[in-house]
């Protein structure tokens, strides 16, 4: 039996040496029947495509989002439930502004800072939401305009991190305060103490939101995403937000928004 097993070992490695030192030539007709029906695939392809389809399992795209109150970025990751239809999972990560904000520069010697007054926290967003994208209007060619439907609803977790302003007093003492008190107790303002400064007091705030948005896709290509969307923003916590001094804290939010947005389909 080993004698057998030898055997038929040194068969089969002879073969496969033999096999990879002289290929079979592929037929002419093969390559050309394979070269044919990959064409004809990409027609059907292209033809689906310029009559509006997409045809593609899943989708991931990056936006750049600027809010009427604010501005931020976002991902999202789609599964196509049938070509008109996908189903979104989107994350993102905003900072809101109050509208009464506003910057002021400040000249300390030869060093310009900016600050602004007033300013109690600022608010930053992550939200996790589910959607679907549907399709209303198909490209009319290669060079056409997608238009879809934008609809989606989930958490959002709010930070409220105090605004920090560097401070001098009277006997040019140098502090770190935050409005009122700059305010009630005459402290001379020299800048914003920065982003990195307040994160150990961060209040977390926990609400619900939800978009609704028309997407407007004007890639050439249906595998790549090159697109503009525009839709209205509401979010809701369960505890009120302090954002400006001597300015009532709420609770809710609606804005308007447009984002660029660039991705791929596969």
């Amino acid at each position: 039996m080993k004698k057998i097993v030898l055997f038929l070992l040194a068969v089969t490695l002879a073969h496969t040496t033999w096999a990879q030192d002289n290929p079979t030539p592929k037929s002419p007709t093969a390559k050309k029947d394979k070269q044919a029906a990959r064409k004809e695939r990409i027609n059907d392809l292209i033809k689906r495509e310029e009559e509006g389809e997409i045809i593609f399992n899943k989708q991931s795209i990056f936006g750049i989002k600027l809010n009427t109150d604010g501005y931020g970025l976002s991902y999202e990751i789609g599964r196509f439930k049938s070509a008109r239809v996908a189903n979104i999972f989107q994350l993102e990560i905003n900072e809101k502004k109050h509208k009464k904000e506003k910057r002021t520069s400040l000249l300390n010697g030869f060093n310009f800072n900016s600050v602004i007054y007033g300013k109690l926290n600022n608010f930053y967003q992550v939200k996790l939401s589910v959607g679907q994208q549907r399709i209303i209007g198909g490209k009319g060619n290669k060079n056409g305009v997608g238009v879809m439907a934008i609809y989606t609803g989930g958490l959002s977790l709010g930070l409220q991190k105090p605004y920090y302003v560097d401070v001098i007093d009277q006997a040019q003492q140098r502090y770190r305060k935050t409005y009122p008190e700059i305010i009630d107790s005459n402290y001379l303002e020299q800048g914003a103490s920065g982003f990195t400064v307040g994160w150990n007091k961060v209040q977390p705030k926990f609400g619900l939101a939800a978009k609704a948005a028309l997407r407007f896709d004007y890639g050439r290509f249906n595998e790549t995403v090159s697109a503009v969307e525009v839709g209205l923003n509401a979010e809701y916590y369960a505890q009120k937000v302090a954002q400006m001094a001597y300015n009532p804290e709420k609770n809710f939010f609606f804005n308007a928004y447009i984002t660029l947005l660039l991705g791929r389909r596969k």
